[in-house]
C-alpha cells in the first residue's frame, strides 16, 4: 500500500502535465494570420478550382442551416450512373474530394454512383472562419445534415480518416444512412489510452506551431508515393490564404486526448453502440497504420459486421493510403 499514493499522485501528475501540454504554445496560434473576426464564413471564390488537373468533375451544391451561422453552402461530388448502388465517399483532414479523382472512374466504370461531399470548411464548401466554431459536435451535425439533404439511404460509405472519426457516429445514430462500410485509417478516438494522449498532444505541437499550416505539405509527408506539383496544388486550391483554414487548424484541437474533452463521451457512446453493428464492414489500411495507431483488431473485436470480411493491408503504403494506392482500393 505504501507504493498507491506516490503512484496516484505520479499519474495525477502526469495528466496535469499532458493537459497544460496540450494547449501550451499551442492554443494561442488560434485562428492564424489573416482572421478577421467580422468574417463569419468564408467561401472559396471558384478561380483556385479551375483547370485541376485530372478533376473534370463538375461541382454540386446544397444548402444546409446552422443556428449560429445560418445557411452553410455544401459541395458535392455526383458521378456515375443516377439509379446505381451509392457509395459515400467521405474525406478526411487536409483533403477534400479532389483526393478520390482516381478512385471514382473505377467505381462508377463498374456501374456505381458516386457521392463525395466536401466537409464543412474543405474543399468547396463553405468555411466558417472562427476556428473555435469548429467543433466534433458540430461537425458531427453538419455531416448528418448533409447526407439528409442528399437523400443518402442504403449506401456504401467509404470512410477515411476524419470522415470515419464524423462518420462513424453518424452512422450508429442513423444507421439507414449506410448499409455497408468500408473504414481507411480511421477510427472512434475517445482517449482510452495514455499513449494516445501523449501522440496526440506532440501532433498538436508538430502541426500547430508553424504560422502556416501546411496543407499539401502534411498528405505529401505522410504518403510513400511522391505528389507531383498538380495534385499539390490541387490539396491546396480550397485556401487561398491562411484565414480560409479554420477547420484544418481546428481538427488536432478537435480529436479528445484526455476523457476531459467534450467529445470523449459521446465518442465512447458511439463506440459501444458499434458493438451492435452487424453489417458488412470491412477494413483496408496500409500495413504500417496497422502496426501504430489504427489497429484494425479493434475494429475486428468491436464490430461484429467484420466478422468474415475481406480485410486488406496494403504494404509499401502510409496514412493517405487514397493517395497512395487509389485505383487498388476503388
Amino acid at each position: 500500500m505504501r507504493f498507491v499514493l506516490p503512484a496516484l499522485l505520479l499519474l495525477v501528475a502526469v495528466g496535469i502535465a499532458a493537459l497544460l501540454y496540450n494547449h501550451y504554445d499551442v492554443q494561442k496560434r488560434g485562428n492564424g494570420p489573416g482572421y478577421d473576426p467580422s468574417v463569419k464564413v468564408l467561401r472559396t471564390p471558384d478561380s483556385p478550382f479551375a483547370g485541376l488537373a485530372d478533376f473534370p468533375y463538375p461541382p454540386h451544391y446544397i444548402e444546409i442551416d446552422d443556428d449560429g451561422l445560418g445557411p452553410l453552402r455544401i459541395h458535392y461530388l455526383d458521378e456515375g450512373p443516377r439509379d446505381g448502388p451509392i457509395v459515400v465517399l467521405l474525406h478526411g483532414q487536409a483533403t477534400w474530394s479532389y483526393s478520390f479523382r482516381h478512385m471514382i472512374p473505377v467505381l462508377t466504370a463498374a456501374g456505381f454512383r458516386v457521392i463525395a461531399p466536401d466537409l464543412v470548411g474543405f474543399g468547396r464548401s463553405d468555411k466558417p472562419a472562427d476556428w473555435e466554431y469548429h467543433r466534433f459536435a458540430r461537425h458531427v451535425g453538419w455531416l448528418t445534415a448533409t447526407l439528409e439533404k442528399l437523400e443518402v439511404r442504403g449506401a456504401t460509405g467509404f470512410l477515411f480518416d476524419w470522415g470515419g472519426y464524423f462518420g462513424l457516429p453518424v452512422a450508429v445514430a442513423r444507421p439507414e444512412f449506410f448499409d455497408r462500410l468500408v473504414l481507411n485509417t480511421t477510427t472512434v478516438p475517445r482517449a482510452n489510452s495514455l499513449v494516445g494522449a501523449a501522440w496526440v498532444a506532440g501532433w498538436r505541437r508538430y502541426i500547430l506551431k508553424p504560422e502556416v499550416f501546411p496543407i499539401s505539405g502534411m498528405v505529401s509527408e505522410m504518403t510513400k508515393s511522391e505528389l507531383d506539383t498538380d495534385a499539390l496544388a490541387g490539396l491546396d486550391a480550397p485556401y487561398p490564404d491562411e484565414s480560409y483554414k479554420g477547420g484544418p487548424r481546428r481538427m488536432p484541437m478537435m480529436i479528445p486526448a484526455t476523457p476531459l474533452h467534450p467529445a470523449h463521451a459521446p465518442n465512447q457512446q458511439a463506440w459501444e453502440q458499434l458493438a451492435g453493428w452487424d453489417k458488412p464492414t470491412i477494413v483496408l489500411i496500409a500495413e504500417s497504420m496497422a502496426q501504430q495507431g489504427f489497429k484494425p483488431q479493434e475494429f475486428y473485436d468491436q464490430l461484429p459486421g467484420t466478422d468474415g470480411q475481406q480485410h486488406e493491408l496494403y504494404p509499401g503504403a502510409n496514412f493517405f493510403l487514397i493517395h497512395d494506392a487509389p485505383e487498388q482500393l476503388a
